[in-house]
């Protein structure tokens, strides 16, 4: 059946045929509707094996490639999806921790043929644009978002949302909103134990600013690790900030000025600990004899510094390629889910025994 239709199509086309096939030709050659080839291809969840196997055949004998705006009449799609990204602006956004995260968000879609449409917003075009009229002034498929603060307007938008959305660091599950991150809770948990394991009985803890997710979710395991070693978990050594090198520098001189007796210091973010670690300098300690440092992420720069700072490594590739798969995942008819991705703690030169 399919032979004959490529000879017919010859006859109607000469040479350039096979330029010309749509997929009206490829559901007539596979004897299914037009609906069925699309769903097909886009392999959705409704189509038999059997089906999709025989489009998938057919299409591969025509040499058909469907076009992306024919495609997107046919399924109301436009194999589009944007990209949020909050105050990119604002220091912290632009370091290879995003850039890494973008990258694997990139590989994930461009692999299944999707484009993908970069929105950066702040609070206030939140307040002008709603999250629904982002997606239909660009006519996206779904939408990835990350570095959004909890109390940001977007926030609430999406968990009542009908968007397929995946959100990276953001805990929200909905029948149409997955996301994607580390187990910061676990993670922090490990390092304050190895820490405790080195002998440190007095582990200060400078966090991230208190609008971000991820702060109550490392600070959790850093109460758990030092209420199950029995020590017990102290306020007053708990400091917030920025996810800069300035915010971590400002807060260990704090912190330790405060409470000198501190000999190791957990730190939410790669950035902040480079910036203690100045801090230490500036204030004659010296690290990790004074003074243990452990950081959050395993940035590049993490193995620049002297000494190379002990971290917590995020697989920030992973967590934006994931991103990328769980949403098409979703719009495939798939259901929204929290999907973690494995880290591990880097032992190197910034922590030593007590």
């Amino acid at each position: 059946m399919c032979g004959e239709i490529i000879m017919k199509l010859r006859k109607r086309f000469g040479r350039d045929a096979m330029k010309k096939i749509t997929i009206k030709d490829v559901a007539k050659a596979a004897g299914v509707s037009i609906t069925t080839v699309s769903r097909a291809l886009n392999e959705y969840p409704d189509v038999s094996d059997e089906t999709r196997e025989k489009v998938f055949r057919v299409a591969s004998e025509l040499n058909y490639s469907p076009n992306s705006i024919a495609r997107g009449l046919v399924t109301s799609r436009t194999n589009t999806i944007g990209l949020i990204i909050s105050e990119m602006i604002k220091p912290g956004v632009y370091h290879p921790y995003v850039l890494e995260q973008l990258s694997g968000v990139k590989a994930s879609l461009r692999k299944a043929g999707y484009d993908i449409i970069l929105f950066t917003v702040d609070p206030g075009m939140q307040e002008v644009t709603p999250f629904e009229k982002l997606r239909d002034d660009r006519k996206v498929d779904g939408m990835i978002a990350f570095g959004l603060r909890m109390s940001d307007p977007y926030i609430d938008e999406i968990r009542h949302c009908s968007i397929p959305t995946v959100l990276i660091d953001i805990p929200i599950v909905t029948d149409y909103v997955g996301y994607i991150s580390s187990d910061n809770v676990e993670a922090s948990f490990e390092a304050i134990e190895y820490l405790l394991n080195l002998g440190h009985r007095n582990v200060g803890f400078i966090n991230g600013h208190k609008d971000a997710a991820v702060s109550f979710e490392r600070l959790d395991g850093y109460k758990r690790a030092l209420i199950d070693s029995g020590i017990g978990y102290r306020d007053g050594y708990v400091i917030y900030d920025d996810f800069t090198q300035e915010g971590g520098y400002n807060c260990f001189k704090q912190l330790l000025q405060e409470n000198p007796e501190i000999t190791a210091v957990f730190v939410a973010s790669d950035l902040m600990a480079i910036g203690a670690m100045k801090a230490a300098i500036d204030m004659g300690l010296r690290v990790p004899e004074d003074v243990s440092i452990i950081g959050f992420d395993d940035i590049e720069l993490a193995t620049m510094v002297q000494p190379q700072l002990t971290t917590v490594r995020q697989e920030k590739f992973k967590l934006g390629y994931m991103a990328g798969e769980h949403l098409l995942h979703i719009l495939k008819g798939g259901k929204p889910d929290h999907v973690v991705v494995p880290h591990k703690l880097i032992i190197r030169g910034s922590t030593s025994a007590r």
